[in-house]
């Protein structure tokens, strides 16, 4: 049972600089040191330690790319894609100004143009344990036998377009081929799950709040 999610903010970093020749770095700007100096910089911050439900955030470095076929040339520019996925300890907004400190602070040092592209594509959230909690736990270990955890890991989820509104809990089938060709379920899992929302539903309006 997912009773939350953590957040995820996705930023592109483009290092521009000044192509020329190797044999004559005075006359170009090399952009990729100042790239690594930033990498290296945020993917060696210790984010924080875990959140209550939650485990550590935790940045990623997903792509490097310069796109450069000649060994004797310095490179105009280089680009490099990075994701944070983040627990209630940050905001998207928080990490943005963080990454755009760190990238400003890297550009001074190497007189070279950092230009950081960011984008919020969720924020986190968290259903402390409760008697809502309680109730879809208990409806399927009746229909199961088996009682299921209560998890904030995995990635995010449409759950973040509504969990401003109401609590949120998250709770469905079975996903073993997730994003998979043939992505396929078993189909006594729908019946079974269809049975669970039953039993869900009928102990919620049976609970006194």
């Amino acid at each position: 049972i997912k009773n939350g999610r953590r957040g995820s903010i996705n930023c592109t970093v483009t290092s521009i600089g000044k192509q020329g020749h190797v044999a004559y770095p005075n006359l170009a700007k090399n952009p990729i040191p100042a790239l690594i100096t930033f990498l290296n910089q945020v993917q060696n911050h210790v984010l924080d330690e875990g959140a209550a439900g939650f485990q550590p955030s935790n940045l990623e470095i997903v792509t490097i790319d310069v796109g450069n076929p000649a060994t004797n040339v310095i490179p105009q520019s280089a680009v490099a894609k990075l994701n944070i996925r983040f627990n209630t300890n940050h905001s998207g907004e928080s990490l943005s100004v963080w990454l755009k400190s760190a990238a400003h602070d890297v550009s001074e040092f190497f007189d070279i143009e950092l230009v950081l592209d960011v984008a919020i594509s969720g924020e986190p959230f968290f259903t402390a344990p409760s008697a809502f909690t309680n109730i879809i736990q208990s409806a399927t270990q009746r229909l199961t036998g088996i009682l299921p955890e209560l998890s904030t890991t995995g990635g995010t989820s449409d759950a973040r377009f509504i969990k401003n509104h109401c609590p949120v809990c998250e709770f469905g089938i079975i996903g073993a081929t997730l994003h998979q060709i043939d992505e396929n379920v078993e189909i006594s899992d729908i019946y079974k799950l269809t049975e669970i929302y039953k039993e869900i539903l009928a102990q919620y309006f049976e609970t006194k709040w």
